[in-house]
């Protein structure tokens, strides 16, 4: 597999060449710490943070990282400028590398909270928020969009909702390659059934050659990271990588030219149960921590089993480090 040739994107000192996507109830803090074991090049993103709870709520534990977790970005959820203005100065103040504006989320709270999705109806004011948090964070602000929203799904709206965004300070893109229906999808239909539209992500990056353009949605392998690579700057893998968090085990050497020795599965549980070790004396439940483990051996003998073991006994009180060392045992007795 050839491992040089990509034009590595950096605005802003970040690379983008290939990210994870901020999902929400997944990609929290110890999932993130997870996938840094794996890949040490890959930029990772929060779950969406609303501006009402970083205003009104626990800031300090909403923003909590470890700085292993280098490089993250921050996604904003909101439709207030000043607002936006008051999250993205949080976000430089506690060392994020980057802040995201969710201009692509079409659950019912964000429909009910009028941003996410929503506000791709009001480019104006999706100009507005990014100009406002542009003039509060000396860090890359961004913007992720799909590429459409009901009927309002024409290349030409697209178009001009970029430009509108673009004249407001916003130089990168992160685009879902399928529209979004307000109403009669649910957030989990909305993310398969509208039908993957890559060719008008491809065709944002050659009408604006300026921008930096990343492109997400159904991306589940490295071959197809590298065939999207030829036409935009940089990919955005979702679920693929909590289902099987070992899919970037290959990604430094792949994309960044970085080849230090790849981590095995083994070795990653082994320094993941440090971590673990430090948060139990922190109270944090076993169970929310196993979460991102559960795919680490997806597609690999014994994975029904490791999956198996931890769903059942995690959740029990006291449970410990030891759970996950028995786990790794019963795997290793059979591969």
């Amino acid at each position: 597999m050839e491992t040089t040739g990509y034009s590595q994107s950096t605005l802003g000192g970040l690379n983008r060449t290939l990210s994870v996507a901020p999902m929400m109830d997944w990609t929290d803090r110890h999932c993130r710490y997870l996938l840094r074991l794996i890949s040490q090049q890959v930029l990772l993103y929060t779950e969406m943070v609303t501006t009402g709870a970083l205003i009104h709520g626990d800031r300090d534990r909403l923003l909590a990282y470890d700085n292993a977790e280098h490089p993250l970005a921050l996604q904003l959820g909101g439709s207030d400028p000043k607002e936006l203005d008051q999250c993205a100065q949080m976000a430089v103040d506690y060392g994020f590398d980057e802040v995201n504006l969710n201009v692509g989320c079409p659950s019912d709270r964000v429909q009910f909270g009028r941003f996410g999705v929503c506000l791709m109806k009001t480019p104006g004011l999706v100009a507005e928020c990014v100009a406002a948090m542009s003039r509060a964070a000396s860090i890359p602000v961004t913007v992720k969009s799909r590429i459409g929203v009901d009927e309002q799904d024409s290349y030409e709206l697209l178009c001009q909702f970029i430009d509108k965004v673009r004249q407001a300070g916003c130089k990168t893109f992160i685009i879902h390659a399928r529209k979004a229906w307000l109403q009669g999808l649910s957030p989990k239909e909305n993310r398969e059934i509208p039908p993957l539209r890559y060719e008008l992500v491809r065709a944002i990056k050659q009408d604006f050659p300026n921008l930096e353009v990343v492109i997400n949605g159904g991306i589940t392998t490295l071959e197809e990271v590298q065939g999207h690579l030829k036409w935009v700057d940089g990919v955005m893998i979702g679920r693929e990588v909590y289902h099987n968090p070992y899919l970037l085990a290959n990604v430094d050497q792949w994309f960044y030219g970085d080849f230090h020795p790849l981590p095995t599965r083994y070795e990653i549980v082994m320094a993941f149960l440090s971590y673990i070790e430090r948060q139990l004396m922190s109270n944090t439940p076993l169970s929310v921590m196993i979460r991102p483990m559960l795919g680490l051996f997806q597609r690999q003998p014994g994975a029904k089993i490791w999956r198996r073991y931890l769903s059942e006994n995690a959740h029990h009180s006291g449970s410990g480090v030891k759970v996950i060392r028995e786990a790794l045992r019963l795997v290793s007795g059979v591969l």
